[in-house]
């Protein structure tokens, strides 16, 4: 059960006190804290966990200061959609805003290799109005030898660039808890010139430490990629880590499933399941197109299948689409053989504009007159 304060309640205010005292008293409850941070207003909401079902919605709906109460019936507690839940879905940041109905490209990068390359990049996103990138400082490889990435000592030149260029919100993989404070100091020294969007890779899915550090940190989003070998139940989960944590702020990525039935592809793709999460949870959801292909190979209509395969994720509602560029593949540090040149880059945001239309009318499409 979520109780929903009304936006003028304060921790300290006696409705607050008064509404926390009340719990209090009932047996077998405990109570949690969330703070809702919505584009024109902010929430407080108490989660109440434990035997929930003797509890009286109107009486508790009847105390001073309670905007409405939500019971729940799905798994996912915080990031679910609930009945009557009336609850806005997504969040802004750094005057970028994520929800459901929003659509952000981050193409970039999948690893960070030289100035020059970076700020190659970035020019030609400013030079086609995009506003997000991603950018890979810390790369985690199945084999021990492969280049691991930058790490910290690129970070601050990363974020001088961003600025530079106009770049709001930069997508970064971390892989341990550690590199939040390393990201923090290095935008602190380069005067916060860009945001950062904290990505949790697929390998890391399950790492619940991991979750639950950047789920107590309210500073930067997470971007939380589907894990590539387990149930969408099992990731949906992983989001619910974060979130319970306190981080409400959480893109779901969908990345392809580890598995030989994609063949010829790197991944079996899985953009099929954009409007199950939508309609599952509360999250806005990103589709990587580029580690789902994994290559650069074109289909006799003369389209890459990259090309296909993002459209088939934005016609079907994605909100968000990462993609591999660099200005020079064939001399790329990691999965060089599947990025686009910037060449394509306009041609590739064309793309997503004809299925983003297509998507739009299809929904209005769907809607009675």
């Amino acid at each position: 059960m979520i109780v929903i304060l009304r936006p003028d309640i304060g921790d300290e205010s006696p409705e607050f006190k008064q509404i926390l005292g009340y719990l209090s008293n009932k047996p077998n409850l405990q109570t949690r804290l969330h703070r809702e941070v919505g584009e024109l207003r902010s929430v407080t909401e108490i989660y109440l966990i434990g035997d929930t079902q003797a509890l009286d919605r109107i009486e508790i709906e009847a105390l001073p200061g309670v905007e409405r109460v939500v019971r729940i019936s799905e798994e996912y507690r915080v990031v679910g959609r609930h009945k009557d839940d009336g609850r806005p879905n997504g969040f802004e940041y750094n005057g970028v805003r994520f929800s459901q109905d929003s659509l952000n490209v981050f193409a970039g990068l999948c690893a960070v290799d030289t100035r020059e390359h970076v700020e190659a990049m970035f020019k030609a996103l400013r030079d086609r109005k995009q506003t997000c990138t991603r950018m890979g400082a810390y790369k985690p490889r199945t084999n021990p030898y492969s280049f691991q990435g930058h790490g910290k000592s690129c970070l601050p030149w990363v974020f001088e660039l961003a600025g530079k260029y106009g770049i709001k919100v930069v997508s970064m993989e971390i892989t341990h808890d550690s590199h939040l404070d390393e990201i923090r100091q290095a935008l602190e020294s380069a005067g916060r010139p860009t945001g950062v969007m904290l990505q949790i890779g697929t390998r890391n899915t399950q790492n619940f430490e991991l979750l639950k550090a950047v789920g107590r940190q309210r500073e930067f989003p997470v971007l939380l990629k589907r894990g590539f070998g387990i149930t969408l139940e099992e990731s949906l989960n992983a989001a619910e880590y974060v979130a319970s944590e306190g981080n409400g702020m959480i893109v779901f990525g969908l990345r392809g499933m580890k598995s030989n039935l994609g063949d010829p592809h790197r991944n079996f793709v899985d953009f099929a399941q954009v409007p199950v999460v939508k309609r599952l949870t509360r999250l806005p959801v990103c589709i990587d197109p580029s580690h789902s292909v994994g290559s650069r190979e074109r289909a006799p209509d003369g389209l890459l299948d990259v090309f296909h395969v993002t459209a088939q994720g934005v016609i079907a509602g994605a909100n968000m689409v990462l993609a591999d560029f660099h200005p020079a593949p064939q001399t790329a540090l990691v999965d060089g053989p599947q990025a686009m040149t910037l060449d394509e880059l306009p041609a590739y945001l064309d793309d997503i504009a004809i299925a983003r239309d297509a998507y739009e009318r299809r929904r209005l499409a769907a809607v009675p007159s």
